[in-house]
């Protein structure tokens, strides 16, 4: 298998981020699974947002938290969701406060 140099590929035959986005989301379906997902990925931003503000790495945050490393990346990656009690250990963990919102 040929492998291919990023260096070498010409990004102008690559989709933008933005031109992808604004197109998938003309699509209804699309669209609201977006949007359902949202609160989930502004929560993961946040609890990055937070660590890296902190510098701390998720080493040091799961040896904080008693936790394994591979837990504070499935958690950033949205593949584990928090329960409430473990996001109030992880706000102590970063010096943060919890707060939820509900909005309309």
């Amino acid at each position: 298998m040929k492998k291919i140099q990023l260096s070498k590929v010409n990004s102008k035959l690559l989709p933008k981020f933005d031109d992808l986005h604004n197109e998938l989301m003309k699509n209804p379906k699309i669209r609201e699974a977006y949007q359902k997902l949202e609160p989930e990925y502004a929560l993961i931003e946040a609890i990055i947002d937070a660590r890296i503000k902190k510098n701390i790495s998720q080493k040091m945050l799961a040896k904080r938290l008693g936790t394994g490393q591979s837990a504070i990346s499935r958690l950033e990656s949205g593949t584990y969701n928090p329960t409430f009690k473990f996001a109030q250990k992880l706000a102590k963990a970063l010096e943060t406060d919890l707060t939820f919102t509900f909005s309309k």
